[in-house]
């Protein structure tokens, strides 16, 4: 017991020292003699598919530093497992994890593949989720030997906040076989928990002596042709954008007259709900710095809790019928430190008319974000958010968010107070998911008052609900076999939904969710009680279905619905299915094909089928470059009577390419296409919108 004792002492506390040398290492993806005089990581313990087993090939990692840059050198070998080259999908590859503040909760990471495609982003919730809307300044090079293949990586210390001063900061390394799909990390981890940053080595005696002031400057020059059926435009402008490291934990980011077009619109959905559809945020000045003003939620187990989101990027320059309202400037500044993290954002948004009549006013976002973690690795928080037109229209919200983290299990606590043109409400959600006794257990709570609303800051459309739910069942992993984990779950859902003063909504709940050893898997639950909305009482039942497979070459993910409730689109109860499918496949080294699609099945009052809407995204991919990618789509929207399959009519088309040439760090070329056309009065598909457009965006590097 001692001996098994001092053996998990070690590997919580793995620790490694980085050198000082004062002539760096040449980045070319040789690692030459200098390296190998540095300290090293290497005994990496596998991950998947055999959770605690020697890796397949042996990996070296070297670390060097300057006074002005970190120096990481991979040396993967080859001895057993042939290296696995192909641009455009899975191949081999290799990446670095630094937690500069030694936060235990949040960590930047760095991806280089054999090919040399490089990518980056943060690691967050202490493991739980991440975020590549990162895109930090740094450099790679990778050498492809017989035996082996080797990668060096320069991150200058003036890319990423650190504590000053501080000689310890959290790190991991991770290698990706893929000819085995097999992930080897220097710090072992358990499946059950995930790859935990609490859970990181140490690395010992930095020394960041760059003091930073440092300036990022992003001129935009924009190229826009636009054709309807009323006008033809060609718009050039230009943007500017600023970011400012005052020191290294503190940053300003500005910009002016933002151009945020986007490449391609947000996919079409049917939306059979009584609620809105949550956007997924695209434009760069709100992706930057955005892990500070978010809260903290369950990563890929967040089907089951709905966080109070009263800070909404998407509802600043949102859409008014197809078109964004301009934004003319915006501010952030973020301060972080070992266990605060500190962010203000503000923005002023323009008027937007239409015929000459107001449709949106001139309109002032502001946030504050306060966060402190406590606990080792939990966190506690304040988020204030407001918008206003004058001082009779306006929106603000304050809220307190709390997490606690032990391991896997996670709880967190949310609670909100809104107030729009004096009509003033609350709200309250907590969420916990872990394992009890070798059972998985989840639950959530969700108060939300009648007259609380953030509609113009915010997402939380459930106005008026109060629901609980809670799911428990016996949870069993494999270190041998077919079958890794598996998971019997049964449980029960309160709801009441807004209209419903009285009448509590009660279901039973089943679950069970296998996951196979070569990263296959399924996840299959069923739900059904008496449910109560619309002032409706009726049986709910519904099945939900989904699969996913990987392979070296493929990706497919499917799944669908099929159940009896409420059809808030065509304002009736009925039965309703969906089904979608998510697939990708690497035809040649630098092509991909892919395929997205949806179909909605309704039927009437009567169980007679009176629609189906297919949407199909066809994609092509062709990566000729690491740093240049070449992308054709076309989305279809398809209407079928009924389910009459010969009466299907095309609904709308939509097709586009994109160019994007990653020319130097954080600067981008595109030229873009879109085409849109949707049928008129006489079933013919007519042009919507056509545009095209030329984009510059040029780092400028001080």
């Amino acid at each position: 017991m001692n001996l098994l004792l001092l053996v998990l002492s070690f590997n919580i506390n793995k620790s490694l020292s980085v050198q000082y040398v004062e002539s760096a290492p040449i980045i070319d993806g040789k690692i030459e003699d200098l390296w190998t005089r540095a300290d090293s990581a290497f005994k990496f313990v596998q991950f998947k598919p055999y959770e605690g087993d020697n890796p397949s090939d042996r990996t070296v990692v070297y670390l060097l530093q300057d006074n002005n840059n970190l120096y990481v050198a991979f040396r993967c070998y080859a001895e057993n497992c042939p290296l696995t080259r192909q641009l455009s999908g899975n191949e081999d590859k290799v990446m670095l994890f630094l937690d500069p503040f030694a936060s235990k909760t949040t960590a930047y990471y760095f991806g280089v593949s054999i090919s040399g495609h490089r990518w980056d982003g943060w690691v967050l919730d202490d493991g739980r989720s991440t975020d590549g809307s990162w895109d930090g300044v740094w450099y790679c090079a990778v050498k492809v030997y017989e035996d082996r293949y080797e990668v060096e990586m320069k991150i200058p210390f003036k890319s990423i906040c650190y504590k000053k001063g501080l000689s310890d900061w959290g790190i991991n390394f991770q290698r990706y076989i893929a000819s085995k799909k097999e992930q080897d990390y220097w710090v072992k981890f358990s499946q059950v928990e995930g790859t935990l940053v609490s859970k990181y080595g140490t690395l010992k005696g930095i020394q960041a002596k760059t003091p930073g002031y440092y300036f990022e400057l992003f001129p935009e020059a924009f190229v826009r042709y636009d054709k309807t059926l009323d006008d033809t435009s060609i718009k050039p402008s230009a943007s500017f954008n600023f970011k400012w490291d005052i020191t290294s934990q503190m940053t300003l980011n500005a910009t002016a007259y933002p151009d945020f077009a986007q490449i391609e619109s947000d996919p079409f959905t049917l939306n059979l709900s009584r609620y809105p559809t949550h956007l997924d945020e695209r434009r760069p000045f709100f992706l930057e710095g955005k892990e500070i003003f978010r809260t903290s939620d369950f990563g890929e187990h967040e089907g089951f809790y709905k966080p109070l989101e009263i800070f909404y990027s998407r509802s600043i320059g949102r859409s008014i019928d197809g078109e964004a309202v301009p934004i003319i400037a915006g501010l952030k500044f973020t301060a972080k430190s070992k266990n605060l993290n500190i962010g203000c954002f503000g923005a002023h948004t323009d008027e937007m008319t239409q015929t000459d009549s107001l449709i949106e006013p001139n309109r002032s976002f502001g946030v504050v974000r306060i966060k402190h973690t406590i606990l080792h690795n939990s966190d506690i928080g304040l988020l204030a958010s407001g918008s206003a037109v004058n001082r009779n229209d306006y929106n603000y919200a304050l809220g307190i968010d709390g997490v606690y983290r032990a391991g896997i299990n996670q709880l967190i606590i949310q609670t909100a107070m809104s107030d729009h043109n004096k009509k003033r409400g609350w709200a309250f959600s907590s969420g916990y998911f872990g394992i009890i006794k070798n059972f998985l257990t989840m639950g959530s709570v969700e108060v939300i008052q009648d007259s609380f609303d953030v509609q113009d800051i915010g997402f939380v459309p459930w106005i008026g609900m109060k629901k609980i739910i809670f799911l428990s069942g016996p949870y069993s992993s494999y270190q041998r076999g077919i079958l890794n984990s598996l998971w019997l779950g049964a449980g029960v859902a309160m709801i009441q939904e807004p209209e419903m003063t009285s009448d509590w909504s009660k279901l039973l709940i089943f679950v069970l969710n296998p996951s196979l050893r070569n990263d296959w898997g399924s996840n299959i639950s069923l739900q059904l009680g008496p449910y109560y909305e619309a002032d409706t009482e009726y049986f709910n039942r519904s099945i939900d279905l989904s699969l996913w497979a990987n392979g070296t070459r493929y990706h497919l993910s499917l799944g669908g619905n099929y159940g009896y409730s409420y059809n808030w689109y065509r304002e009736f109860l009925s039965y309703q299915g969906t089904f979608w499918m998510d697939g990708d496949y690497n035809l040649l080294p630098r092509v991909e094909l892919s395929l997205e699609s949806n179909a909605w099945f309704e039927w009437d009052t009567t169980n007679t089928m009176i629609a189906i809407t297919p949407r199909l995204t066809p994609r092509i991919e062709i990566t000729i470059t690491p740093d240049i990618k070449l992308e054709f789509f076309n989305e279809f929207v398809l209407l079928t009577p009924k389910k009459d399959i010969n009466k299907t009519e095309l609904n709308s088309n939509r097709l586009g390419f994109l160019i994007s040439y990653n020319f130097r760090p954080k600067s981008w070329l595109y030229v873009a296409f879109n085409d849109h056309r949707s049928q008129d009065e006489t079933n013919r598909l007519s042009l919507q919108n056509r545009v095209g457009a030329i984009k510059v965006k040029y780092l400028i590097y001080l």
